[in-house]
């Protein structure tokens, strides 16, 4: 049986925040700069930074299209291991043409597929069923990809968002 669930006591207890607080910056840990560099230029990002300092600490920054959030990787930035971050999430309203433009682009792309519960997609291709959702049902669809060094992204199709969501 499948139910949302209300927020806890704690959440209802305390409220939202009454100011703005925007999510903008993720670091992904990678063990080639350059090669990163390369790689999220090819796809078709926005180019923001690259910064380097005389003790070897380098920032590179890239925007996905159309997001307030960017990435950065570089030199010195971060002690986690080049290619553990996982489960980074795009938003796509074509999954299929997303695929497609990836693919052209020479990133090696799953295939389309969506989870057999048809709620979310599970860590390491448990429950995956090759091709789109059903109906195309907007948040069922995925694909993914990884950079050089690993770090996971999923593309999710969404193609009509829940209520309170922009």
């Amino acid at each position: 049986m499948s139910r949302l669930l209300p927020a806890s006591a704690e959440a209802e207890k305390f409220g939202p925040l009454p100011f703005p607080m925007t999510f903008e910056i993720v670091v992904i840990p990678v063990a080639d700069v350059d090669r990163a560099k390369d790689f999220y230029a090819r796809l078709g990002w926005r180019f923001d930074i690259d910064y380097q300092d005389e003790h070897g600490f380098r920032v590179i920054q890239y925007t996905p299209p159309g997001s307030g959030c960017s990435v950065m990787f570089g030199s010195k930035m971060t002690t986690a291991a080049p290619g553990s971050a996982q489960g980074l999430h795009l938003v796509v309203s074509d999954i299929v043409r997303a695929h497609d433009e990836l693919a052209r682009r020479g990133v090696e792309v799953s295939e389309v597929f969506h989870d057999a519960y048809g709620v979310f997609h599970r860590p390491a291709g448990e429950n995956r069923v090759s091709g789109p959702a059903e109906g195309r049902k907007s948040y069922g669809s995925f694909l993914s990809f990884r950079d050089p060094d690993g770090n996971e992204w999923m593309i999710q199709e969404v193609t009509e968002r829940l209520p309170g969501r922009v």
